[in-house]
Formats: structure tokens, C-alpha cells, sequence
């Protein structure tokens, strides 16, 4: 455009130079610009311009004035234009055309500049999206989003997986088999009956800690599942979750048991889903134990509003996912997200739940929906035979004594396992230390008691049976959860002066067990015509132990009434029944725990209230049991001699 300003200002000045002709200088003017208009607009919009402007035949006309007017109607741009008697003056006129043509070059050249900008970022832009797109593509083809660092710690985690250490005791020893679970022939029993049917129920296992209940479950669901009416499949999952680690998220963000649903803007799910706004469902373990067993330990421990949720699965046997982000009718969302969120997640599964709490303290909905099955604590022989068999698998040698002494200090399979293991370590450690080597190590009773003394554990059971009499000393039976227990029970009679006498009674019994106090004052007066008023008494459970319930009523009277009498009372023989004033030996609750409390003790003999005779299981062995209905047919027993 400078080039062509220069062009025709050389042309003007060349003709004022040779100071030629006014005509002439005018005519080379007036087509000097015509040509400078020509190339600022370009032939073509030149002719259509000067179509629509009626000035084709003028520009084309032999006369100046002709072309003159087609200048001015060019420039000015309207064709309505003609030439008056100033514009005869062809130098005013070209002044004015000359402005309005350096206007025109300025805007021209203005535009070219911004046009070049305009294709340059146009062209920037290009560039940039088709490498994005080629990234994309590449991408597609073979996507790879390793680096130099992700490849460096995947090269470390699989060399971590490749020298892990060996299996762990407990792994090792672990029941593979529902003949290894020990202890617990009945519970299996109707463990199996209730899941085995073709319409297997939901279920909660009761029972202390150690005992076998997560074992059991998951080798039940292995033998079950061979049946042919059974509906599980072989590939039935088994998915096992602590209840002590699920906990309600108020906000819903989070929910391992139900699942939990990624919303674009508060979790961001997968950037391909936040970018178009689809909220992504994530899947709970309630869907992961579709067609299988979901076996919550410690069931007892789980939030309140989870368990009423999970009750709201059991009954659908679907799970339903919401959320405010997800449009039915939104083209971006994937089919399987779609019908996540129409149609549910599929939630069919048996409900195993273990606990060691109290029924009293499970959710009652819970429970309403499941069948009960208890699991019974286990036995010093149950204990010996664990550990026994946890031997033959260490391939060790045990002396003498060994399962006997480690039944004595647990009832738990899981803790006998443990100090087998330990006790093993040393026997390896002591073998090594002395040069013998050797892969199978005699476990002697120094091992296992060393083990007892490095973990500071103290005898399950304090009080043991003796087959001689004692005054003033009797033994009861007391139940604390799953596990019944001996209690020693002693009372002291001194004379005083006739209705002096004071009683005393260790408060952190309960006031229950002072009651029981008051109860065999009135009983005793009944059978000797004796009055505690007369003597000085002390009644003491020894060890503080708190008594909740009056089932200690008979044991602590005929305590006192030894005391008083001084007839001397059996020691192998345990006592429990609620006394009443009249001397009636009335229904205790149990009955069952307190049976093994004695078995643990090592009684011959236990009286309970002949009232509680259905509660007594079948095919009892090992102890006696003496039913009663008054207190004179339990001293008839547990009188000594």
C-alpha cells in the first residue's frame, strides 16, 4: 500500500516538474487515482462497485469529466453524485479525493494487519488442536501413562511382591476343614441345617472370642456349596468386613458396606464423567457378595443407622444409588451407570453376622430376620485337642503336660494357637542356641511357661474343686456374656449379745447379693430357729465379684447357714437357684454357662432349681446335675459327710 502511495505521488510531482498543461496534469491525476483505487479494491469489487454506483460506462468514458464523476461517485460512494460548477475546479475537487483515498489506503492497510493477526492465531490455534487431537489419538491407540518415576516404584512393589516372607502361623494353623473346628460339633450342626436347605436364612452366630464362628462360616459355605440343592454356586464369594470398621457417613460421601456415589463436583470421579457432570456409582460389598455369604464379624459393633439400611437391602435384595447430578435423559451417561441408578445394584446374599455381645444388645430388626445359633466356649479338653492339632501340623514334638498347662491360662482356639507358635519359636531359638539344629523341635512345659510369664497371663480359672469339706464355704456359679464362672462365697458367724448381732456384707457385690443376705436370715430362722440378730456376721465374695441377679440366693444362705450350724459343706459341688424367704429354690437364668463354669472348675456335682430342668442340654456328660426345689433337699447333697 506504500508502494502504491509512492507510485502515485511520484506521478504527481513528475507533472508538476515538467509543468505541463493544466488538462494534462488533471487527466494523469484523475487516472493515477482511478488506478490506485483499482488496486486498493481489486478489479473485480472495482467493476461491481462501480455497477452498483452506476459508474461502469463513466469510467469507461474518452471524457475526463466523465471519468472524473465516476472517481468522485467511486470514492464517496454514492451514486447520486454529479459534477457542480466547483468541481470544475478539477484541483479542489482531487484534494478532496486524494483525503478520502489516503483514508481508504489507512483502513485498508489496518485491515490487512489485523487480518494477518487473525490468520496468524487462526493458523496457532489449528496447530494446537490438531496436536491435541493426534495426542488423543495417541492415546487411543496405545495408552500409556507410565514415566520414568511410576515405572521406578512398580519395578520396586513387584520386587517387594516377589520376596514377601512366608505364611504366618496363624495362616498356617488355621482349620481347613470343618473336622479341625473343635468344640463346636452342635453349632456347625445347626449351622449347616440353616444353610444348607435350598432357601438357606440369614444368621448370627453367638459366642466368646476365639472360638471358631468366622472358621465355621467360611467352611460351611465350602461344603455347602457341592450340594446339589444348594443354591450356591462353587464361585460363590465369601466377603468378610469387621462391623467395628463400618461407620455411617452422614454425607454419603462414603460407604464401603452399601456403596457410595462419586459426585463430579465434590469428588471428582473419573475426569472423563466430571467433565460432562455424570456422577459415578461406586459398588458396596453388599453387590460384591451377590450370590454368596456376607460374613460381618462383630455385627454388634456396627453404627445403628447402617444396620437399619443394610435391613432395607436384605428385604429388596438390590441396593439403590441417588444422586442430584444424574439426568436420565443426559446423553453422556454411560449404560451401566444408567441402570445403576434405574434399575439398583443386584444385593443377594446370605447374611452371616458373629458376635460376642449379649442377644439383649443386637439391633432387634436385626435379629427378627435371622435365625440364632450359639457357639459354646470351649473346654480345657477342647483346648488340649487344639493344641494338639496345631502340633501335628508344625510337625513339633510336645512334652507331657503341654496342651494341659496352656489349656489352663486361655479358652480361646485362637489364643492357644498363639502360644503354641511362641512356645515353638523358642524351642527353634534354644535348639539353634545350643548347636542342635533341626527342624522339628521337642516344645517342652519351660517353653510354654516362659511364653505365659513374657505375656503376663494369669490361670482362666482360680477356683478348683477339693474332695473335702470346708465350714462356712460354699461354691456358686455366676455368668459374665458367654462364659460362666465358680464364685467363692464364705461367711463367718460370731456369737454377740442377743440382738446385738451385726451383719456385714462387701457393697461391691450388689444389692442384689445383700438381699440374698436379708432372704437367708429370714430362711435360717425357719430351719434352726436361729437368729442372725445374735450373731456378728461377715459374708464376703472373695474377689469382689459383682453379682447382677439373685441367683446367688441359695449358695449364700447355705454359706451362712454352715457358719452358724458349723456343718461343713461339699467342695466339689457348685451351687446356683434364687431363694425365697420361705425356702423355695426358684429359676435362675444361665443355666448353660454356668454348667461349663463348673465343668472348667473341675465340680463333680452342681444343684440347680429343678425349674430350670428344660434349659439343661441334651446329652450332658461329665457332671452331675442335682435338681432341687427347696433348700432342705440341697442340704440333703452338700452337706459334707
Amino acid at each position: 500500500m506504500k508502494e502504491e502511495l509512492s507510485t502515485y505521488f511520484r506521478i504527481k510531482s513528475n507533472s508538476y516538474r515538467y509543468r505541463l498543461s493544466r488538462g494534462t496534469v488533471s487527466e494523469r491525476q484523475i487516472d493515477g487515482m482511478l488506478d490506485l483505487l483499482a488496486r486498493i479494491l481489486g478489479p473485480d469489487k472495482m467493476v461491481l462497485k462501480a455497477t452498483k454506483l452506476g459508474a461502469l460506462k463513466l469510467l469507461r468514458s474518452e471524457k475526463l469529466s466523465e471519468r472524473v464523476l465516476a472517481l468522485k461517485r467511486l470514492v464517496f460512494e454514492d451514486p447520486t453524485m454529479v459534477l457542480t460548477e466547483a468541481d470544475k475546479d478539477y484541483a479542489q475537487l482531487i484534494d478532496a479525493i486524494e483525503d478520502k483515498l489516503s483514508e481508504l489506503i489507512a483502513k485498508k492497510s489496518l485491515e490487512e494487519q489485523l487480518e494477518s493477526r487473525v490468520s496468524q492465531k487462526m493458523q496457532e490455534r489449528h496447530e494446537e488442536y490438531v496436536n491435541e487431537v493426534k495426542l488423543q489419538v495417541i492415546k487411543e491407540i496405545s495408552p500409556n501413562p507410565e514415566n520414568a518415576q511410576t515405572l521406578k516404584r512398580l519395578a520396586i512393589l513387584e520386587k517387594k511382591n516377589i520376596s514377601g516372607l512366608a505364611r504366618s502361623a496363624m495362616e498356617v494353623l488355621r482349620p481347613q476343614c470343618l473336622e479341625e473346628v473343635v468344640g463346636q460339633e452342635r453349632g456347625i450342626k445347626s449351622l449347616l441345617a440353616k444353610m444348607s436347605s435350598p432357601y438357606p436364612q440369614h444368621v448370627l452366630i453367638y459366642g466368646p472370642p476365639g472360638v471358631g464362628k468366622t472358621s465355621a462360616a467360611r467352611l460351611v459355605l465350602d461344603t455347602i456349596k457341592h450340594m446339589e440343592y444348594s443354591p450356591f454356586k462353587k464361585d460363590s464369594p465369601f466377603i468378610e468386613v469387621d462391623g467395628a470398621t463400618l461407620r455411617w457417613d452422614p454425607r454419603e460421601v462414603t460407604n464401603p458396606l452399601l456403596g457410595s456415589v462419586h459426585d463430579p463436583i465434590y469428588q471428582g470421579a473419573r475426569k472423563d464423567y466430571a467433565d460432562t457432570g455424570v456422577p459415578e456409582p461406586k459398588l458396596g460389598l453388599v453387590t460384591d457378595a451377590h450370590g454368596g455369604v456376607l460374613f460381618i464379624d462383630e455385627i454388634g459393633e456396627m453404627d445403628m443407622i447402617l444396620q437399619n439400611k443394610l435391613l432395607k437391602v436384605l428385604e429388596d435384595k438390590r441396593v439403590y444409588f441417588e444422586s442430584a447430578y444424574y439426568d436420565a435423559h443426559d446423553i453422556n451417561v454411560p449404560q451401566y451407570i444408567k441402570k445403576i441408578f434405574d434399575e439398583g445394584a443386584p444385593a443377594d446374599f446370605i447374611l452371616i453376622g458373629a458376635t460376642t455381645r449379649d442377644s439383649s444388645e443386637i439391633n432387634a430388626a436385626v435379629r427378627s430376620r435371622c435365625a440364632e445359633v450359639y457357639f459354646e466356649p470351649l473346654t480345657p479338653q477342647d483346648i488340649e485337642k487344639i493344641v494338639l492339632n496345631a502340633a501335628r501340623k508344625l510337625d513339633v514334638q510336645l512334652e507331657e503336660g503341654v496342651g494341659h498347662l496352656i489349656s489352663e491360662y486361655t479358652i480361646e482356639g485362637r489364643k492357644a494357637i498363639s502360644i503354641l507358635a511362641d512356645a515353638y519359636g523358642l524351642a527353634l531359638y534354644r535348639q539353634n542356641a545350643i548347636g542342635q539344629g533341626g527342624e522339628n523341635p521337642l516344645i517342652a512345659q519351660a517353653d510354654v511357661y516362659e511364653v505365659i510369664q513374657v505375656s503376663r497371663l494369669s490361670p482362666f480359672v482360680t477356683v478348683r474343686s477339693s474332695a473335702t469339706g470346708e465350714i462356712g464355704r460354699v461354691l456358686g456359679l455366676g455368668v459374665s456374656g458367654f462364659l460362666g464362672s465358680v464364685l467363692e462365697i464364705e461367711a463367718v458367724a460370731f456369737p454377740a449379745k442377743k440382738g446385738e448381732g451385726k451383719l456385714r456384707f462387701n457393697d461391691t457385690a450388689g444389692s442384689m447379693a445383700k438381699d440374698s443376705v436379708f432372704n437367708a436370715s429370714s430362711v435360717l430362722r425357719k430351719l434352726t430357729g436361729e437368729d442372725l440378730l445374735n450373731y456378728d456376721m461377715h459374708v464376703n465374695i472373695i474377689g469382689g465379684g459383682r453379682i447382677d441377679g439373685p441367683s446367688a440366693g441359695l449358695a449364700i444362705s447355705l454359706a451362712i447357714y454352715s457358719a452358724v450350724t458349723g456343718k461343713q459343706l461339699r467342695q466339689d459341688l457348685a451351687v446356683t437357684g434364687e431363694l425365697s424367704i420361705q425356702g423355695r429354690v426358684k429359676a435362675v437364668g444361665g443355666i448353660f454357662e454356668k454348667i461349663y463354669g463348673a465343668k472348667q472348675a473341675g465340680m463333680s456335682s452342681i444343684i440347680i432349681p429343678r425349674e430350670n430342668h428344660a434349659d439343661v442340654p441334651n446329652n450332658l456328660q461329665g457332671i452331675e446335675l442335682i435338681m432341687v426345689a427347696t433348700i432342705e433337699e440341697a442340704l440333703e447333697h452338700i452337706v459334707f459327710g
